[in-house]
């Protein structure tokens, strides 16, 4: 399988910046996964990721004066064939509602259609209505429910498709 080169250069739509996580990153991550979720990715997982020629972990900072940027949010996904799979897609919990997930599926989206993707899935928790609502903006439509797959609460998982 081949990758092809990621762009190195932050991009900032939104007024957030967009970039590839960096092992130096793990710490600011791992921050991030805590407050987002019950149960979040471990160090092993990300840094697994980060080995994965298939995988991509995206960072939404917000860009700050004479200090260095704020995280805001993540996402991880892969791009295997011709498909985007989104495995994970964090904001930190006082920045939700500011466009963060919007603005990090955007990126994720023009990376599968500059790579020529046709296709993108992702699983969310039944429970998350305005993550639902979200990928249902971007035109991911609900084709299935994989039973228990949350295993910390037993909680259902929708799986969501979106044709490019």
């Amino acid at each position: 399988m081949r990758r092809m080169r990621e762009d190195a250069e932050p991009r900032e739509p939104h007024g957030f910046s967009i970039r590839q996580m960096t092992e130096g990153d793990l710490a600011a991550v791992m921050a991030l996964e805590q407050a987002a979720f019950k149960n979040p990715w471990s160090a092993e997982l990300l840094k697994r990721e980060l080995q994965h020629e298939w995988s991509t972990i995206l960072l939404v900072e917000e860009p700050r004066q004479f200090v260095p940027p704020l995280l805001l949010g993540l996402a991880i996904f892969w791009i295997v064939h011709d498909e985007v799979h989104v495995l994970n897609v964090a904001t930190a919990p006082q920045h939700r509602r500011r466009g963060v997930a919007r603005a990090v599926m955007e990126e994720v989206l023009e990376r599968g259609r500059a790579r020529r993707c046709s296709l993108a899935t992702l699983e969310v928790r039944k429970s998350n209505e305005p993550a639902i609502q979200l990928y249902r903006a971007f035109g991911f439509r609900p084709v299935g429910i994989r039973p228990n797959y949350y295993a910390d609460e037993g909680e259902d998982a929708v799986v969501m498709v979106l044709d490019f």
